[in-house]
């Protein structure tokens, strides 16, 4: 490897090294960032390539859009986090606060929850569109990733998927909404709530507003996990990790 490739390929690993986990038990930045230069500098496994550095963040974004297309796809994934629980649309919150003095608040309530829980059904296809468009990156992609901004892959994820993934989960929030009774609950709720004088009426995208919010909590903790993977290393899960962010 030529001085310069070696140089580059230093500064993008110990980016890669600042980076990589969830808590603070791993080996210290110093230890890792003289293990990174000494990698390059030769050892019994040879120089680490820009094609391995790649590789092994290729891997760790994997790992990491995995996880939390696990965690918010699962029972609970919205509905249960604060952070990213689906409201109800602004309309609807309007009429919640009429409905509620006539005893109709738990009717909302209930059509709140719903929509939490199409996200989660809705969220697993995200995975697939992150795993291509991680499949697809190329290595000025990977460069402009590691030496970015510390929400550089979210950006990347966002504008790589963005609008697919609102697309795809159009149809599967239209049948989750359904399968979960959001749609009986709509109707019902709205059955009611008309008989109520003078109220406002209700115009409520339910599919368009949970994909919409659905989406954001997915970019949101893309952001954490990208943010954790820069500050805390560990996760060395195959012999690439290993190789590449190991000591």
């Amino acid at each position: 490897m030529k001085t310069s490739m070696k140089t580059l390929a230093c500064v993008c690993l110990s980016a890669v090294l600042a980076s990589c986990a969830s808590d603070g038990s791993g080996p210290k930045l110093d230890d890792l960032a003289a293990a990174a230069r000494s990698a390059l500098e030769g050892s019994e496994s040879g120089p680490l390539s820009t094609d391995e550095i790649t590789r092994g963040l290729k891997e760790a974004l994997a790992t990491g859009s995995s996880a939390v297309v696990s965690q918010l796809g699962a029972a609970n994934g919205f509905s249960g986090d604060p952070a990213i629980r689906i409201p109800l649309p602004k309309s609807l919150v309007k009429a919640r606060d009429l409905a509620s003095k006539v005893g109709l608040e738990g009717s909302f309530d209930d059509l709140e929850l719903k929509l939490n829980r199409a996200a989660e059904e809705a969220t697993p296809k995200a995975k697939e569109l992150f795993l291509g468009a991680i499949r697809s990156m190329s290595v000025d992609d990977a460069k402009g990733i590691l030496q970015g901004p510390e929400n550089a892959a979210t950006e990347y994820f966002r504008g790589k998927t963005g609008d697919s993934l609102r697309e795809q989960m159009r149809p599967i929030v239209d049948q989750a909404l359904a399968q979960v009774g959001a749609v009986s609950s709509f109707n019902q709720l709205l059955e009611k709530y008309n008989k109520i004088p003078l109220a406002p009426k209700i115009d409520a995208d339910l599919s368009g507003h949970v994909v919409d919010e659905g989406s954001d909590g997915i970019f949101f903790y893309l952001a954490e996990e990208e943010k954790a993977i820069r500050e805390n290393p560990l996760k060395r899960t195959s012999e690439i990790l290993q190789r590449v962010f190991g000591s």
